[in-house]
């Protein structure tokens, strides 16, 4: 037996054809945008909408929130940077997720978009769900290792960013 190329296979990629498994390709990471778009959305929202969350102190307030995590978390300096004024930080995390989620869900300035979305989660796995044991239950760190694939691809399929691309393509062929 022989392990060369099959005389009876085609390169699709050379002839122009696309099967199915090109196309799932193509759009591997659209799911994964999709997700991570409509979830700092609603995170954002939530945090916006929520009379108790943008308060410095109370139940449910972003300010007891740092409290909480201050000493357990890896970094407490950045929470103490958070405490010094915890309504500007749960606006800033707010309005900073649903930039991030608007971003990447309609592709403008996808990597860009992607970034923000994992420094965000990379902060928050920092502080707020550090001391989750075993490490797999706190999220923040999922979020951040599902944000990276967007880092290194961008959103160049159905997005924004490629609508802006084939404009400057058209118009330097003119």
């Amino acid at each position: 037996m022989t392990h060369g190329i099959r005389s009876g296979t085609h390169t699709p990629y050379l002839e122009g054809d696309r099967d199915w498994r090109d196309v799932a390709t193509r759009y591997a990471l659209l799911p994964l945008r999709v997700f991570l778009g409509v979830t700092f959305i609603y995170a954002g929202l939530d945090k916006l909408t929520d009379s108790a969350f943008m308060k410095s102190g109370g139940s449910g307030s972003v300010g007891d929130t740092m409290r909480a995590v201050r000493d357990s978390s890896a970094i407490p300096a950045l929470v103490d940077l958070a405490l010094k004024n915890p309504v500007g930080f749960g606006y800033a995390m707010a309005f900073g997720e649903l930039a991030v989620g608007i971003g990447i869900l309609f592709g403008l300035f996808g990597r860009l978009a992607a970034l923000g979305g994992a420094l965000i989660s990379l902060s928050l796995w920092l502080t707020v769900s550090w001391s989750s044991t075993p490490y797999y239950y706190g999220n923040d760190l999922a979020y951040l290792m599902a944000w990276l694939p967007l880092v290194l691809a961008g959103t160049p399929y159905l997005s924004l960013d490629a609508l802006l691309r084939a404009r400057r393509r058209q118009g330097s062929l003119v």
